[in-house]
Parts: structure tokens; sequence; C-alpha cells
């Protein structure tokens, strides 16, 4: 039998490929979950802009931006909520449901008569994949916890995005080639029925939820560790940058390929394809990569790459005359530094704190990531009508340097796991200073540390 079918698990002390990690049984469950969720979010997108047009016309535009605005609001807003209330159940009851919830919105789509009702069941959709997808995300680092294989596994995840981005509109296009688009929602549901089945199919760990606490205060916990750990303050900062540039890329390609280059559908497909594959060849390089570099250098690097792409692309613009070729190579390059910037943050919420805490900070993640996407979506589409796509690349450009000086500035070069700190206010029979009230271990935003400080 191939390894890769194999039950078990390999050895942590073995060298393990990027697909070797599909070894352990949990987690190949959970990435086909992943693929096949995302396969069925990719053909809601086609069908839903194809049932605005038939619901709204010419003013579909309006509708589907509505739809976006009302997608990021509910990752902003109920990913920190959802995440306080759910930390107590078991995560795969959890995450059965929420997959549950997310088919029976797609089962109802092919039946509105109303543009308000798109609106309705697009906010409980997005709401259950706010709370759906930190609670997956924070799962795997308990299902893989060797570093090495986590990379492994996070990179893979890039990958699933990356071919939703190319395999979803190809497929919605051959289906539309034998049936009406309303049918399209109907595979929006078989996959998120077929992720609800894989998860179903296995037992997750659940890591023993914190201590009691008040509804504010589990609601705002994931946010304070984020924002009080020095690396996640970076990664914010990161995550800013990431959104200016690939909001440039999402929203204004179309108008950059039909409108300024006179070319075709077919091309703009393309040139997005592109986009797509540099960030597939990073997610391929980066667990190499990371063997040898830190976090913090190969995530800034990265971001240094796309900025710098989009800065010269503009440059090159003015000098000389715009091409296709040179915007399919502006966004290869682009698209591997985005993956660079994206890819390694789930090794820095997981360093960053305690198992029981994870779910919170991976859902200030996906909600403070959102934020940033909240702020660039409408800038990127604003600058471009309004200036042109000089200045709109300028602009979005130089959003993306002040993410990186920032980061720079507030993530600390020396960025060690193991810090050594006193507690001077904890009382003498506090278990944590039973060794002493200085020492060193891995230092988390906690109880017993509450500020990142070497002294408490």
């Amino acid at each position: 039998m191939p390894i890769w079918l194999s039950s078990g698990r390999l050895p942590v002390t073995s060298k393990t490929s990027l697909w070797g990690v599909l070894a352990d049984r949990t987690y190949r469950h959970l990435f086909l979950a992943q693929v096949v969720a995302l396969l069925g979010t990719g053909l809601a997108t086609v069908a839903l802009g194809l049932l605005a047009y038939d619901l709204a016309g010419g003013q579909a535009g309006l509708v589907l931006g509505a739809i976006f605005t009302i997608k990021m609001v509910a990752y902003v807003v109920v990913a920190p909520i959802a995440a306080a209330f759910i930390d107590r159940l078991p995560r795969r009851t959890v995450l059965v449901c929420l997959d549950i919830v997310r088919a029976v919105v797609a089962f109802m789509l092919p039946f509105v008569t109303q543009i308000w009702q798109i609106y309705v069941l697009i906010f409980v959709l997005q709401s259950a994949s706010a709370a759906f997808t930190p609670a997956f995300q924070a799962t795997i680092p308990d299902v893989l916890p060797d570093e090495e294989r986590y990379t492994r596994a996070l990179s893979l995840s890039r990958l699933a995005y990356d071919l939703e981005n190319i395999v979803s509109p190809i497929l919605a296009a051959l289906l539309l080639m034998v049936v009406s688009s309303n049918v399209l929602f109907f595979g929006t549901l078989g996959g998120f029925a077929a992720s609800a089945a894989l998860v179903l199919s296995v037992v997750l760990p659940s890591p023993q939820p914190s201590a009691k606490r008040g509804i504010y205060e589990r609601t705002t916990r994931g946010i304070r560790i984020y924002l009080k750990t020095p690396r996640l303050r970076g990664l914010l900062a990161l995550n800013l940058a990431a959104a200016a540039a690939g909001a440039m890329v999402i929203v204004n390609t179309v108008v950059l390929i039909r409108a300024n280059l006179g070319l075709g559908e077919s091309e703009v497909a393309i040139t997005l394809g592109l986009f797509g594959a540099g960030s597939m060849l990073a997610a391929f390089a980066l667990p190499t990569l990371l063997d040898r570099f830190s976090d913090r250098s190969l995530m800034l690097l990265g971001a240094m790459l796309m900025t710098t792409t989009l800065i010269a692309f503009a440059l090159g613009i003015r000098i000389l005359e715009l091409s296709w070729a040179g915007v399919l190579l502006a966004w290869l390059m682009t698209g591997i530094g985005y993956s660079a910037v994206l890819t390694p943050s789930g090794r820095l919420l997981r360093r960053s704190a305690h198992a029981q805490n994870r779910p919170a900070l991976f859902a200030a993640q996906f909600a403070l990531s959102h934020a940033c996407w909240l702020v660039t979506y409408p800038l990127a589409g604003w600058v471009m009508t309004q200036a042109g796509l000089v200045p709109a690349l300028l602009v979005l450009g130089g959003l993306s340097v002040v993410g990186i000086v920032v980061a720079l500035f507030i993530w600390p070069k020396s960025d060690s796991d193991i810090v050594e700190h006193r507690h001077d206010s904890l009382p003498e029979d506090h278990p944590h200073v039973k060794d002493g009230r200085t020492h060193a271990h891995p230092f988390v935003i906690d109880d017993e540390h509450i500020r990142w400080s070497r002294h408490l």
C-alpha cells in the first residue's frame, strides 16, 4: 500500500516531503475537506455573479459589491464572537454543523426571487464560514504538532486556495455547457456536504477550554493576545501589505486587461492564473526555505518583492508601453511575494498561544486580516476608477510599503520563543514561580503573562 494511503503517522524525526504529510489519515481527510469545500465555494462565486445579473441586470455590479461587503463585515464581526461561544463545544461537532448550515444555504440560493433574499442568505453563509474557518485552521496544529510537518500542511493549504482559483472557474465553465447556472449552487451544496462527511470520518483533538470567563473576555481574548504579541503585530502590518497588493490584482485585473489593453475574457483568466501560479511556486518552495531561514526574514522578503514589483511596474509603464507580457510578469512576481507573506502566518499563530487559546487567536487573525481587505478592496477600485492604472499601482504599493515599515519596527529581529523574565506580581505560593521568580520558557500571553515584558 502506498505510504500516503496508510492510516499511520510518519515519525516526527524524519524529513517529510510536502505531500508526505498526507500520510496522516486525520490530516488527509481534513485537507480533502478543505479542497472540496473550496471547490464548492468557487462554483458559488460564479453562480452568484450570474444570479445577480438575472435579478438586477445592469445593476449587477452594485449587487456583487454589496455581497462582498457583507462577506467582509461577517468575517470581521462574527469570527471573534463565534470563537467565544464555540470553544467549549466538541470541535468535530462544531465543524460538521457549520458545514451543514452552509450546505442548507447553498440549497436555498437557487430559489431566491428578490435581491434582499440574496443578502440575507449570504450573511448567514459567510457567518458560518467566519466561525468554521478559524476553528478548522486551529485544529491543524493539534493534529500535526511537529512544526516541520505543520509547515508543509500550511503550504498545502495555500496550494488548495490557489488551485481553487484556477479549477473552479474551469469546472463552472464546463458545467454551464450542460446545465443552467442555478445548478452550480448544488455543486456548492455537494462540496459542503462532502466536507462535513470527511470531518465526521475522523476523530479530532479538542484541547481543554480555558478557564470560565465572561462573554466580553471570551470575545476579545484572541484579539488582545494578538495585539500584545510583537510578532503578531508585525504579522498584522504584513497582512495590510498583502491585502494592498492582492486587492490591486483581484479588483483591477479585469479593467487592466479589458479596458487598458483591449484584450478578451480568456486573457483575464490567464492573467489571474499567473498570479495564482506565482503563489503556488512560493508554496512549493517555502517548506524547504523555512527550514533554513526565519519566518520574519522570508515574510519581509516576500512583502518587499510584491511591493517592489507593483512600484517598478508603475514606473515601467511611464517609461515603456504597457504590454500584456509585462502584466503577466508583474502578477507572477506579486503572487510569489503574496504567498511568502501569507503561508507562514499559521506558524506564528501556533507559536503565540497555548492550545486552548488557539481558536480565539486564529479567529482574531481571520477578523483582523479581513479588516485589512475591507479597506483595500474599495480603495483599489476607487483609485483605479478615479485616477487610472499608474496612480492605483503607486497608492496600493505605497500602502504596502507602510505595512512593511511598520512590521520592521514592531517585529523584533531577535524573535525567540524562549524568553527570560521575572514575575514580581505573583504570590510566593503560585505554582508558576515554584522554581523561582526569574525563569525562562516559551513565552506567550496568558493569565500569568499579561504583557510582553521581562518584568511581570
